[in-house]
């Protein structure tokens, strides 16, 4: 054992000599050729069975070679050659059969260059202290942008262009003209009219003396002048009309400053005080009129302006139970602009009263003429003509959409004109789902409690599949719910729908959801002291499992929304969404709404309704710009408003229009001139302009 340990030790300075790695290179003695031993291929440790004797060294070269070269033992000694060209590869001498040997004994080639990994890439440095790779890390997998879920980007281009070219700018043309001129124009009339009732009042209290009377006629001649130079522009438009071959109320006005002319003149003659506060006071109310008429389009052309999204409320005939129903769909420009500036229904009606009116006038003027004389005959058509159109007429349409349009413009909603306003009258159904009565993040997650062995992954599980299969509001939240535990999806079979909650199949497992009392009476075992409200109850075969607390915050829009929409008996809102917490006494509690003027169809009904879509050919009622209830409700009830407004200010002031005119039909046959005085057509105007007035902000109460 030693003889054979010794045998196989080396020595550092040994192993150098046979490898030629420590030493100047030596060139051994010619040995008489042999044959050439074989040559075994290397190994992690050589341990040769009998060393060699290393070879004798010789005198170091003068120039020793760039590298050195390595000579096997046994080997034949080579004459030096000529230095090589390439220096690289003189690197091996060994001989060409002792390779051959190791070659076969290696890997082929072609699997050895297919095992070794790719070269590394060189390192390249930055040129500057500033540039860096374009990509230093590799790229992570490609996500597409989100789609936009509301309009696609080209509807929202063409609806700009359309905006721009009609509302936007119309609106810069409104704003050219400006409501400076008209404002003073109001004022200065407002201020002749003072001047005019107070020397009226002066009159009828016998505080002017007969020496001054002819002064007083003169002033109040200079008052209606003054009167009729500020609304010209109003008189020039009513002519303008009727070269048209229309009649309105500031035609009306053009013909009473006619009559009231020459009724001054002579009043001149016969220092007669004429009617001219009167006149004064319907100038004014016709520049009040314009200026609502002015504010009201202005408005409407900036709501539209800004628009980013444009739907419209559609009345869709026979949508429910024999009713039509107000259906949200996609809105075009043209719907609003094609229709705005359509004369209403009671406009038409009142300027027609008003040209019968002007020949009833006429009529009771030529009788006292006849009768009474030719004074007395102008007298009575100028009377008469003031008589017949009360002073607040001329606001009676003007001034409920102008307080209508201040709260629409914060809503923007604007009204398709007249027919919008006929179409959404009558009785209708009003569609609701979960998302308008609690929009966007109103509904949160207080709590979560679980009972029993089960797990609660699956309990969460199984409540958002049976959630998810009833198409429930809630759906978002415990989706979201169960995204955070990294949960898993199942499907939902035999899904059934019951008064206060749903119940399906779940992986095989009856699964209940709902609220606590749809729990109790499914038999379902509550702890003593569950008692959560607004809280959704987990079931699993028949053993409550979890209790989710959900609150579900008031939205002042949506909670105006509905209130606006229940306070109208015709109206019937109406739950298309099969959300099991949405029960009557629910919204009750959290919207303080009387649930009896709502409908509550059956689940198989809300989903009919719910998948019915709007009709191409439906009228577009109105169009609204934001999102939510209120928008679509106000528009709604704000319609219904302006309709009632103005079929009142209609009849109210034509019913003091005939009044007027029998009466001032009667004095003319009776031929009581004491009686036609300023000051009493002064009262009778105001007598009627209280009512009127009063009838105008009825549309403030929407």
């Amino acid at each position: 054992m030693n003889e054979k340990d010794e045998s196989q030790q080396f020595d550092l300075e040994d192993i150098m000599r046979e490898f030629g790695t420590g030493e100047p290179p030596t060139v051994p003695e010619p040995e008489p050729e042999r044959a050439p031993e074989p040559v075994e291929v290397p190994e992690p440790v050589l341990e040769p069975e009998e060393p060699e004797p290393p070879a004798e060294p010789e005198a170091p070269a003068e120039e020793a070679p760039a590298e050195p070269t390595r000579v096997l033992p046994g080997e034949p000694e080579e004459p030096p050659a000529e230095p090589p060209v390439e220096p690289e590869m003189t690197d091996d001498t060994i001989r060409v059969d002792a390779l051959s040997q190791v070659r076969e004994a290696m890997p082929p080639v072609e699997d050895s260059y297919r095992e070794m990994p790719p070269p590394p890439e060189p390192k390249v440095e930055p040129f500057s202290k500033g540039w860096e790779p374009e990509y230093e890390e590799p790229i992570g997998t490609y996500i597409p942008p989100e789609p936009i879920t509301f309009r696609p980007k080209s509807r929202l281009g063409e609806l700009k262009r359309k905006l721009i070219a009609g509302p936007e700018k119309r609106y810069y043309e409104l704003s050219e003209m400006g409501l400076g001129r008209l404002q003073i124009m109001l004022f200065l009339s407002f201020v002749v009219l003072a001047v005019s009732v107070a020397s009226t009042a002066l009159y009828a209290l016998d505080m002017v003396p007969e020496n001054r009377m002819k002064l007083m006629v003169y002033g109040q001649f200079l008052a209606l002048l003054i009167s009729a130079l500020l609304g010209s522009f109003q008189m020039i438009d009513g002519l303008g009309e009727l070269f048209r071959g229309r009649f309105n109320l500031n035609t009306m006005l053009a013909f009473t400053f006619i009559a009231c002319c020459a009724d001054a003149i002579l009043g001149l003659q016969e220092l007669r005080v004429p009617c001219c506060a009167a006149f004064g006071l319907q100038v004014t109310m016709a520049l009040w009129a314009e200026i609502h008429r002015r504010n009201t389009e202005m408005g409407q052309m900036d709501t539209m302006r800004k628009a980013i999204r444009l739907d419209s409320v559609v009345c869709q005939p026979d949508y429910y139970e024999g009713k039509k129903g107000l259906l949200t769909a996609e809105g075009q420009v043209e719907d609003f602009m094609d229709h705005y500036t359509e004369t209403s229904t009671p406009e038409k009606v009142l300027n027609i009263y008003a040209l019968v009116a002007l020949l009833c006038a006429i009529a009771a003027g030529v009788t006292a003429g006849f009768l009474h004389g030719v004074s007395l005959g102008i007298q009575v058509v100028s009377v008469s003509l003031l008589a017949a159109v009360p002073a607040s007429a001329f606001i009676c349409q003007t001034r409920p959409m102008a307080i209508l349009e201040r709260r629409f413009h914060r809503l923007g909603t604007v009204l398709c004109g007249w027919r919008g306003v006929k179409a959404l009258k009558g009785k209708a159904v009003f569609p609701l789902t979960y998302s308008d009565l609690f929009p966007g993040r109103a509904t949160k997650l207080n709590g979560v409690k679980f009972y029993g062995a089960r797990d609660p992954d699956q309990v969460v599980a199984y409540a958002a599949s049976v959630i998810d299969a009833d198409g429930s509001g809630l759906a978002p939240l415990f989706d979201q719910l169960l995204d955070s535990r990294n949960g898993r999806h199942y499907d939902t079979v035999n899904l059934t729908s019951y008064d206060g909650g749903v119940g399906g199949e779940v992986n095989g497992e009856p699964v209940l959801v709902g609220a606590l009392s749809f729990m109790r009476n499914m038999g379902v075992e509550v702890p003593d002291g569950t008692r959560v409200n607004q809280a959704v109850y987990v079931a699993v075969d028949g053993e409550l499992c979890g209790l989710f607390a959900v609150n579900c915050e008031k939205v002042s829009e949506a909670a105006a929304g509905l209130t606006t929409l229940c306070s109208y008996r015709s109206l019937t809102p109406t739950l298309v969404t099969g959300d099991f917490m949405l029960t009557a006494s629910f919204l009750r509690s959290r919207f303080g709404v009387n649930p009896k003027r709502m409908a509550f169809p059956d689940r198989k009904e809300r989903l009919a309704l719910a998948s019915r879509r709007p009709d191409p050919d439906c009228v577009a009622a109105a169009l609204t710009t934001q999102e939510g209830l209120a928008p679509r409700a106000f528009a709604v009830t704000g319609a219904r408003s302006l309709r009632r407004a103005s079929l009142l200010g209609v009849v109210v002031h034509m019913l003091g229009g005939i009044v007027g005119l029998v009466m001032m039909m009667i004095l003319a046959v009776l031929g009581a001139s004491q009686l036609l005085t300023p000051v009493n057509m002064l009262l009778y105007e105001l007598v009627w302009m209280l009512p009127g007035f009063l009838v105008t902000e009825w549309t403030r109460a929407v």
